[in-house]
């Protein structure tokens, strides 16, 4: 992005996100709400919009959408409604969408979020059910299309314009998805497309209120493509403006190997999809005890979480706003830190080795082999003298690959760190007597030399002697 351009233009972002919801069947039809089978297996008549056939609302849908909202700390309309959304796409085979558009089921709400030592905050406009359309496939001169995903609940979640970076766009959509996998309400598979992400964004001259012309991002499926895109859109409308051009008011996609945004259709006001009430579904009507009973289900979430975690395990800030950032990886977190009694330590290993190793092999939280009793265990072999930090690096290489206990694997491999005096100062006598020349230059003012000393005793030792040990008779042993 050119930076320059940002000294006469603000910036003014917003987002929906699309999250499927983890109900087993469609959101108004039985049909299983699952995708990745055959294609057009997973459909019926009312999917495919036949004459005659009526939708009925999933309730499921209705408990995952007032969960997300009360999490959102939005308001849970008692009455909401739902509208036809008229437009014509070839995966949409009514002809309309059955979406929500002046009485949505959420209104309100806010996230928090940390970006770059900041706290934000994001405002919710609404959150609002809807289904979602089927798949398209171009090759050639002809279109497959796959109504598996018609029909799938969707919720989306429309904030404010009030984010004016493209890396707190990507933050907030990361918390989003951190909220939404703590409540099982979606799996926020983003490459799967079960949550996407639609940017809205506009330039204003610096310190206007009128906001300038937007333009819509649609469907990223990769916050590093969010914060990508929006650097590109931001570069280019700003050069159209400076230029004294109009910017458009269309819907734009990224092509993420060229790292640009290119025009899909112009963008459509409300007033162009027709909308008005579906006549085949009743509103759907909540009551004060249907509400707070799924209030009570609700889970610690990731923000108390971290908070919780600085007070009770003396985690700094950072360290517990990553390990609270996947459900999956808190609770891990929270079993290493009570078995091995260092909570440092605990996330100190997460954050570096198991994350580095969870990023190069592309493998899910959810699928690690190492126990979390494992792990503990060999912290508590490192605290107590048992291993070093780096023949530790060893063995946590062998438990990422096996899965096996940490214990098994130190005393299997003979790994446990040599803690006898006397065999690590007949180590010392052996590289020193191998070292005279060595010995005459340190002696005579060259001390860097300490550190070759140190680097051929655990040569000679596999890694294995004791640290402490080392400098005490080293440091002895040279000066004597």
């Amino acid at each position: 992005m050119s930076k320059p351009y940002l000294e006469n233009w603000d910036v003014v972002i917003g987002l929906e996100i699309h999250a499927q919801l983890a109900s087993q069947t469609k959101i108004f039809a039985g049909d299983s709400a699952t995708y990745s089978e055959q294609p057009n297996q997973n459909i019926s008549t009312v999917t495919l919009g036949m004459p005659g056939a009526l939708p009925v609302i999933n309730e499921k849908a209705i408990e995952l959408s007032v969960k997300m909202g009360l999490a959102l700390g939005s308001e849970i309309r008692k009455k909401s409604v739902f509208s036809r959304k008229h437009y014509f796409y070839p995966d949409l085979p009514k002809g309309y969408q059955i979406s929500q558009f002046d009485l949505p089921i959420c209104e309100g709400g806010e996230v928090e979020f940390f970006v770059d030592g900041e706290l934000k905050k994001v405002r919710i406009e609404r959150a609002h059910m809807e289904e979602d359309a089927g798949k398209s496939t171009h090759r050639g001169g002809y279109s497959l299309i796959d109504y598996n995903r018609a029909g799938v609940p969707l919720l989306e979640i429309v904030t404010k314009p009030d984010m004016t970076s493209p890396k707190e766009a990507a933050e907030y959509a990361r918390t989003v998805r951190s909220i939404l996998r703590y409540l099982e309400v979606c799996d926020g598979n983003l490459e799967e497309g079960s949550m996407r992400c639609d940017c809205n964004i506009s330039l204003k001259p610096k310190g206007a209120k009128e906001l300038g012309i937007r333009t819509e991002l649609k469907n990223i499926n990769s916050f590093r493509f969010v914060e990508k895109a929006l650097e590109f859109e931001i570069s280019r409308q700003a050069a159209l403006l400076e230029a004294g051009e109009k910017i458009l008011q269309e819907t734009r996609l990224y092509d993420s190997t060229k790292n640009k945004t290119f025009s899909m259709r112009a963008k459509e006001d409300a007033m162009d999809y027709r909308y008005f009430p579906e006549p085949d579904l009743l509103p759907a009507e909540l009551t004060d005890e249907y509400i707070q009973k799924i209030r009570e289900t609700l889970p610690e979430l990731p923000k108390a979480k971290a908070e919780r975690f600085q007070k009770e395990y003396g985690l700094p800030e950072y360290d517990s706003l990553v390990m609270t950032s996947d459900k999956a990886m808190s609770i891990y977190f929270e079993e290493v830190a009570k078995l091995s009694e260092n909570s440092k330590a605990a996330s100190n290993w997460i954050m570096g080795e198991l994350l580095k190793n969870l990023k190069e092999d592309k493998v899910e939280f959810e699928d690690i082999k190492i126990e979390a009793a494992s792990l503990a265990a060999m912290i508590k072999m490192i605290d107590s003298g048992e291993i070093s930090g780096k023949i530790a690096k060893q063995v946590f290489l062998e438990m990422w690959k096996t899965g096996e206990d940490s214990s098994k694997i130190v005393k299997s491999k003979g790994l446990a760190q040599i803690s006898d005096p006397k065999i690590v100062e007949d180590i010392i006598d052996k590289v020193l007597a191998a070292s005279p020349g060595q010995i005459e230059q340190y002696r005579s003012g060259k001390s860097n030399l300490y550190g070759f000393f140190v680097g051929q005793v655990m040569k000679e030792s596999r890694g294995q002697a004791n640290p402490a040990l080392i400098n005490k008779f080293l440091k002895e042993k040279l000066e004597s």
